[in-house]
């Protein structure tokens, strides 16, 4: 089968069956001091990443270029960015209009405008996300475990109670849900180290309660049950067995412990509240700073990805990314700034990333081009086509923030007019992990035992630090 040919149908498929080969070939041991590499002390206690589900459009935020306006008969080769830069707090640094609050802390961080996309063909959001949230190109023989499974189990819990990686936003019972289950785990690792998820941060304090008209007593007396299941169950002895009971053990101390009011964000003053309080998203962002408290490992807040919603940016593209502006600027902003008060954000290491990119007429790179999965008229007659519509891989923008990052920086440049590609210093998804990996202590060369064979947190452990981004 040729890389264009790959349809959403064969991820599928593939995906469940590397499922399926994960729990029966369970890991059997970290590997040896010889494949980790030397003990890296860590710079960072929590990973927070700010995830902008559905490729987000570069230069209508971090990347800005030359700025046309909308007009009847507008040529769609003119249209690069859709709304005029506007001054950071950085000399010389501008970001897109309605971004101004990430622009006044952008001296506590690093933008990355050069974040380079895989060729994975014919271009699926499912394997892009795949690819960037568990550095790995499906499809696989096995279950690639997500980033924060990788730090949930090399790093263990900050808190015993609290579990170690945590998933705000995210439904997966929405279109594509079995492709978002995919990456939702922690794969070969065992289950005690994926996501515990959190569709809806609102309620987010239900989730660590025993349903409504459920007495401790009898959630216990279920979860007693569900341990008699798993001994009974098929899955074969070994760790992977374990994991599942350590899940159970770690169910019950949530449940009585005091780690579970972080989850409460009645608890937070009306005034903050309304601080962070954009949408799911924003709601999300105060609960990742409540964990970051308490002492979450590895938290992902999402904008969520549904197909053509959110960053997914097929028609009016223009209008809606006004919209998801005004859902993330304000609180990606208070998030730094509260942590920076708490005296937590050199500890902590936030990530603002994406899939990919978007242009009005590239799809893919321009010299690996792709079918086009979104019309674009070379007249645009309609306000609905002025936008950043096809996928564009050539070059992203990324944001980080503390964890020892440098300040004030940015770092690549690209092209100034179409096609917007990365011209200096691209980075990969592959050295980008390996970058993250290192700041929370962890080795790019890490890796456990699969099949016989080593599997390891970053690409066939080539993964190399971008040493310029740290400082």
């Amino acid at each position: 089968m040729r890389p264009t040919d790959f349809t959403r149908r064969d991820f599928l498929k593939t995906a469940s069956a590397a499922t399926l080969a994960g729990l029966a070939h369970p890991l059997s041991t970290w590997a040896d001091e010889s494949l980790t590499g030397p003990t890296i002390p860590p710079r960072v206690e929590t990973v927070i990443l700010l995830w902008m589900a559905g490729g987000m459009a570069s230069t209508d935020t971090f990347d800005p270029k030359r700025y046309v306006p909308y007009e009847k008969g507008l040529d769609s080769n003119r249209v690069l960015s859709t709304f005029p830069s506007r001054p950071t707090v950085v000399d010389g640094l501008e970001f897109s209009e309605g971004l101004e609050n990430i622009g006044r802390v952008m001296d506590r961080g690093t933008v990355i405008r050069t974040q380079i996309g895989a060729d994975l063909g014919f271009i699926l959001h499912s394997r892009h996300q795949y690819h960037w949230h568990t550095g790995y190109e499906p499809p696989l023989t096995v279950t690639a475990p997500h980033i924060g499974a990788w730090i949930a189990a090399q790093r263990g819990r900050n808190n015993p109670a609290l579990p170690a990686f945590i998933d705000i936003g995210q439904r997966l019972n929405v279109g594509e849900g079995e492709e978002l289950k995919a990456f939702h785990t922690a794969g070969f690792l065992g289950s005690e180290h994926g996501p515990f998820m959190i569709p809806s941060p609102e309620r987010a304090i239900q989730t660590v309660r025993p349903p409504a008209g459920m007495t401790k007593e009898r959630f216990r007396a279920r979860l007693k049950a569900y341990e008699r299941i798993v001994k009974a169950s098929s899955v074969p002895e070994g760790l992977q067995r374990e994991s599942l009971r350590r899940s159970i053990d770690n169910a019950h101390a949530l449940l009585d412990s005091d780690a579970a009011a972080a989850f409460d964000l009645e608890k937070e003053p009306l005034a903050t509240r309304q601080k962070y309080d954009t949408g799911r998203f924003g709601r999300g962002c105060l609960l990742a700073r409540r964990l970051t408290e308490s002492g979450a490992r590895f938290i992902e807040v999402t904008t969520e990805y549904v197909p053509f919603l959110g960053f997914d940016t097929h028609d009016h593209g223009h209008t809606r990314m006004r919209k998801m502006k005004q859902e993330i600027d304000r609180p990606i902003a208070q998030l730094v700034l509260d942590l920076e008060e708490r005296g937590l954000l050199d500890r902590t290491l936030i990530v603002v990333a994406t899939e990919f990119s978007r242009d009005a007429l590239v799809e893919g790179k321009s010299d690996k081009p792709v079918k086009h999965q979104v019309d674009q008229p070379t007249t645009i007659e309609d306000e609905k086509f002025y936008g950043l519509h096809r996928h564009f891989t050539a070059a992203g923008s990324v944001l980080l923030f503390g964890g020892g990052v440098k300040r004030g920086n940015v770092h690549g440049r690209t092209a100034d007019e179409r096609p917007c590609k990365t011209i200096d210093d691209p980075v990969t998804i592959t050295d980008l992990h390996a970058t993250i990996f290192q700041q929370c202590g962890i080795s790019p060369r890490t890796s456990v035992e699969v099949e016989g064979r080593p599997f390891y947190v970053t690409k066939d452990g080539k993964g190399q630090v971008i040493d310029k981004l740290l400082g």
